[in-house]
């Protein structure tokens, strides 16, 4: 194991984000079965004092998941000039078979994480706390990801080893390659250009139309079409994105662009794109519960106002893009 500090911090933090989780999720088995609102029994009580402390220790646990994912990636980028062959975050995670399988978990429990903020901050608003079952029900989902995620970190940091000779990331982002990475370079540019910006438009649109009338068909529509631009967004990153910040034609790293010579756009990037996931998504898990009578005058409010960021950060995300399209002299098949 490499012991610089962001690992140490990593590792550590996962350890103790999944002893909270696993806290929470120990009592949430007792709250699915025993919780009654009705009920004024001393255990009634107790789960009711309880569930304060736990909505707080989840709220730091999550927290610390969303911000994991941009310090692991950042870190593995610093560890790049440690091994032979990597340039960026792309060789460092390729150094052991745990790496981009530690990536992948990040992203989905921060999009978990995320979603399971909403739901705890909307039953909180509510005197009766409606959705107390369903989101320990859901986080009795997200658990063993919590679980599996800290297992998978744990491993890749305590098999690094500064003497391996790993690949960079113009052998594993080309179309000579293969893997899933490999796939999305060799993706014709042209109709990745129109799905993306056909999808991402339609995004920014059905949002506009339900922050204006917010019905349940238009707020269901809106948040599947989150979803679906963020898969498009990253194929597109890869596909053909990335190629105008590098003004290279066979670049097609989706690491680099967090580097100081690009000015760390991708932060920019990553933030934006996942960010506006969690409250898109958000919207659509409140959906079914907006008839709820505690929930009637909550809920929209809460949705609207996801609605407003989610808008924000696709729109920022998609004028970075054009701009760096536009900003630059490098032209691709001829567009």
């Amino acid at each position: 194991m490499i012991m610089q500090p962001a690992v140490i911090a990593l590792f550590v933090g996962s350890i103790l984000a999944t002893y909270m989780v696993l806290y929470a999720a120990w009592y949430g088995v007792s709250i699915l079965r025993n919780w009654d609102l009705q009920d004024g029994s001393e255990l009634q009580l107790n789960l009711e004092r309880k569930t304060y402390l736990i909505s707080t220790i989840m709220s730091y646990a999550f927290v610390f998941q969303l911000l994991s994912l941009f310090l692991f990636i950042y870190t593995a980028d610093r560890l790049s000039s440690i091994f032979v062959g990597a340039m960026c975050a792309a060789g460092t995670l390729n150094v052991n078979g745990f790496g981009y399988p530690t990536m992948l978990f990040k992203i989905l429990n921060f999009l978990l994480g995320g979603v399971w903020l909403i739901l705890n901050n909307t039953d909180n608003r509510a005197v009766d706390y409606p959705l107390i079952k369903i989101k320990y029900l859901f986080l009795l989902i997200i658990t063993p990801f919590i679980f599996a995620e800290m297992i998978i970190q744990g491993t890749y940091f305590l098999n690094l080893k500064p003497d391996i000779i790993t690949s960079c990331c113009g052998s594993l982002f080309s179309p000579e390659s293969t893997g899933i990475g490999a796939g999305l370079t060799a993706l014709p540019v042209i109709p990745m250009k129109i799905i993306f910006y056909s999808v991402m438009i339609i995004t920014l649109i059905s949002g506009f139309y339900f922050f204006l009338k917010s019905s349940a068909a238009n707020g269901l529509f809106f948040s599947i079409m989150t979803l679906v631009a963020f898969v498009v967004s990253i194929a597109a990153l890869i596909s053909f994105i990335s190629l105008y910040f590098y003004e290279l034609p066979t670049h097609h790293c989706p690491f680099c662009i967090l580097q100081k010579e690009y000015h760390y756009i991708g932060y920019l990037i990553y933030i934006t794109i996942l960010g506006g996931t969690v409250t898109g998504a958000g919207i659509g898990i409140l959906m079914p519960f907006r008839q709820k009578e505690s929930l009637y005058e909550i809920i929209p409010g809460i949705q609207k106002r996801l609605t407003i960021v989610t808008l924000i950060l696709y729109f920022i995300f998609t004028v970075t893009t054009i701009c760096a399209i536009l900003l630059t002299d490098f032209k691709l098949d001829g567009y």
